[in-house]
């Protein structure tokens, strides 16, 4: 045994199960996973770039560790993930955190264990960052969310919003073959799985470049596959959302009736300054396909306040947009800008007033209509995959295909398993209920 290790994430569920993936090097090398920061003999953080919050809290957490640094010489510390794939921010992080051992690209991941052995055969600091990668395969990684588990299809993202800093620190899109991709699912269900959620920037354009590769056949095979599992995806960029992949989601029971759509904004102008290419009618005219083939399909969507010249109109159509979709639930931001983006060279940047004004009132929007389909649960039964167990409650928790999370009390452990649950109160998107034995 090489010691312990303890791996800190930031951001994305793309950024999760790339820990997943370092956490499988880590055990491959002999290292064993302590909860314990002081107790690590490896801290490795993956980091995010998409906000200012998240850089921030991977700073302050860096700078914390210079302590524990001193009083263990042959601690490493490692810097990986988007921050340091940004121009520039590998040489900030070595001249602000000296004591950093490595620092990697999101393009190195898999050559961590090569920078962690040239770290330790006496080198005093390793980085490596390089522009653009190849898909590679044959990954090993810890699984960490039974019984859920996370697949990667594609990497990467050609889009270019004017707001996104992703294309610049994880690449164009690339994407893996289908026989790989269908080769890991299958190995997943036969290892018990019952959640698969497949990943990419943007999976409705996977298979660019791969002959009679899409991402509705990729889907519709997945979910061909004997036993009792769920599948989900994310995330879908509007644009390329298309009535045939809808089609899919309908014919197949396994596949969760539950699409996250991000529209970002209601206001067309805006649309078109964020580069997002489609219109809040065409953005639209896509939920009316949804509900065409699956009726009680929830959508679920991501919402940015406060863009550079975001005027009081523009927020009412977003506000107005929201009403007339009625999403089940919302991830909703204050604009950030990202340093290399054109949108961090805008005029009119929004007064912060301005923004925690409207990200006010737009949240409470969102929180009306979630609570608004909460209430409709209630005194009825709806089907839990139960993910975990909360000693501090004793109740066990889980989620219905639709996103929602339920809570339970249970005799038995029923991590794992899916379990039919009676709803008798519902507060905002958390359900309670009683299993039905």
């Amino acid at each position: 045994m090489n010691g312990y290790y303890h791996i800190i994430t930031y951001g994305c569920q793309m950024n999760v199960h790339d820990s997943e993936k370092i956490a499988g090097m880590l055990g491959e090398m002999g290292y064993i996973n302590t909860d314990k920061i002081d107790n690590a003999d490896i801290i490795v953080f993956n980091t995010c770039c998409i906000r200012e919050n998240a850089e921030n809290h991977a700073y302050g957490n860096i700078g914390m560790l210079k302590k524990l640094k001193s009083a263990k010489k042959d601690l490493i510390i490692a810097v990986g993930g988007c921050m340091p794939q940004q121009i520039g921010k590998a040489d900030i992080l070595h001249k602000k955190f000296p004591y950093v051992d490595i620092i990697f690209g999101t393009h190195n991941l898999g050559n961590l264990k090569e920078l962690i052995l040239e770290k330790r055969s006496g080198k005093k600091s390793v980085v490596e960052i390089t522009d653009g990668g190849e898909v590679t395969e044959g990954d090993n990684p810890l699984r960490t969310s039974y019984p859920n588990a996370w697949v990667n299809i594609m990497y990467g993202c050609d889009n270019f919003c004017s707001y996104c800093i992703v294309p610049y620190v994880r690449g164009r899109e690339r994407s893996r073959l289908p026989e790989n991709i269908l080769a890991e699912a299958q190995g997943l269900v036969k290892d018990g799985y019952k959640e698969i959620t497949l990943l990419g920037q943007n999976v409705n354009s996977y298979g660019k470049g791969i002959d009679g590769a899409s991402f509705p056949s990729l889907l519709n095979s997945i979910a061909s596959f004997d036993g009792k599992f769920r599948l989900r995806f994310m995330t879908s960029h509007p644009k390329d959302f298309s009535e045939d992949l809808v089609k899919v989601i309908a014919a197949n029971p396994k596949i969760c009736n539950n699409v996250h759509l991000p529209v970002q904004s209601g206001s067309d102008r805006i649309l078109k300054a964020m580069n997002r290419r489609y219109t809040s009618k065409q953005y639209l005219e896509k939920i009316e396909i949804l509900k065409k083939y699956i009726p009680d399909c929830t959508v679920t969507t991501d919402l940015i306040v406060g863009f550079p010249g975001e005027t009081d109109e523009d927020f009412k159509d977003t506000l107005n947009l929201v009403k007339e979709v009625g999403y089940s639930s919302a991830f909703t931001f204050v604009y950030s800008p990202r340093q290399g983006t054109r949108a961090a060279q805008m005029d009119n940047q929004i007064p912060e007033d301005i923004s925690k004004a409207r990200i006010m009132e737009l949240v409470e929007l969102v929180n009306s209509q979630t609570r608004e389909q909460s209430a409709k649960y209630v005194g009825k039964t709806c089907e839990i995959l139960c993910e975990g167990y909360d000693e501090k409650k004793d109740i066990f928790l889980g989620r219905d295909e639709y996103g929602r999370m339920g809570y339970f009390k249970s005799e038995e452990n029923p991590v794992g398993e899916f379990v039919n649950i009676k709803i008798t109160e519902a507060n905002g998107v958390s359900l309670y209920g009683e299993k039905i034995r």
